[in-house]
């Protein structure tokens, strides 16, 4: 039997989008400490202990499937997890936390640019001028119109983590590869398969000498940082997003990625940190953006619709990117 209540799964995706917001404000201080390239590699570690349980839990036959769908995954999951990780954790280095979560915000809006540009499937006008929308409020955002009292980089570390969701959006295209995978089994399999990979890289880049091996005197005051992050954003919220949108559907849920920005905001005031109107105005304009692309019509496709199982997989991978791909938990 299937649980239907709408209150709970409202209560989720809420839950969802504050701990997502959460993220930029918990991990700025430990990125202080760690370098984003080890920082990516120690989450997932953590949060692969999670994941691990959910998909044996909820997966069937989730081992075979990783092995035979082990390059697959592998690729997909170190764009997603390490270029994205890595990415949006060198422009919060960078930047502020509120920029970061604005900046998630505006992942439908790429995936549908990226479907235009990939597959042909021209977007409606309320759609193209969402875009318009969107990267409207990124420049006020990101301080391009003459912010001057933000961190020096801030400019680089902003468009670092607008490619990084290049990166991510791309990631969620990759499920129509493995149509057979559950978005759980997705989400899941894909961040352990990348994971050898991530530790692998950072340790290249310790022996290398381009970063700095973590140390335990570092890492203690920030222990609890990490948990939080592996634990709430990356698996509990994964797990809540997951139960809202089978509740209410990928339209709605997709709405409800406007409470990242605006929790980041709203905590950032709670903490003292007093955003510029600019940025609230940037923010407002980018979840006017996505409020108005979930509410207009389907894009058009160039082509003739795709019959039987790529069908079935372009509708997938079309309702993940929609809500950010297994859910933007950076």
């Amino acid at each position: 039997m299937t649980l239907s209540n709408p209150y709970a799964a409202t209560a989720a995706m809420l839950f969802a989008a504050v701990s997502w917001g959460s993220l930029f404000l918990v991990g700025k201080p430990v990125l202080g400490r760690l370098d984003p390239i080890w920082f990516t590699a120690v989450r997932y570690l953590l949060a692969g202990i999670g994941m691990t349980a959910l998909v044996v839990v909820f997966g069937e036959r989730p081992w075979a499937k990783l092995r035979a769908h082990r390059g697959t995954l592998t690729r997909y999951g170190v764009l997603g997890y390490g270029f994205f990780g890595i990415l949006v954790l060198e422009g919060l280095k960078l930047s502020l936390p509120s920029h970061g979560a604005v900046l998630m915000a505006t992942m439908p809006m790429t995936t549908i640019l990226l479907r235009w540009l990939l597959d042909g499937q021209r977007p409606g006008l309320a759609v193209a001028g969402a875009a318009v929308l969107a990267l409207s409020g990124v420049i006020l955002v990101s301080g391009v119109l003459g912010r001057s009292d933000g961190p020096p980089h801030m400019l680089l570390g902003d468009a670092l983590t607008l490619l990084g969701t290049v990166g991510w959006v791309l990631y969620t295209r990759g499920a129509a590869k493995v149509p057979g995978l559950s978005p759980l089994e997705y989400t899941g399999l894909t961040a352990l398969a990348a994971l050898p990979w991530q530790i692998a890289f950072a340790i290249a880049a310790t022996a290398g000498g381009w970063i700095a091996a973590p140390a335990w005197d570092e890492l203690a005051p920030v222990a609890p940082h990490l948990v939080y992050i592996a634990a709430v954003p990356t698996v509990a919220a994964v797990v809540a997003f997951n139960f809202g949108v089978r509740q209410l559907g990928a339209s709605r849920g997709t709405l409800f990625l406007n409470g990242v920005p605006v929790s980041a905001l709203l905590m950032s005031v709670a903490l003292g940190q007093h955003p510029a109107m600019q940025e609230w105005m940037g923010a407002a304009l980018v979840i006017g953006a996505l409020t108005l692309s979930t509410r207009s019509p389907a894009s058009t496709p160039a082509h003739a619709p795709a019959h039987g199982d790529a069908g079935k997989a372009e509708v997938k991978v079309g309702a993940m990117a929609g809500t950010g791909g297994r859910s933007p938990a950076t």
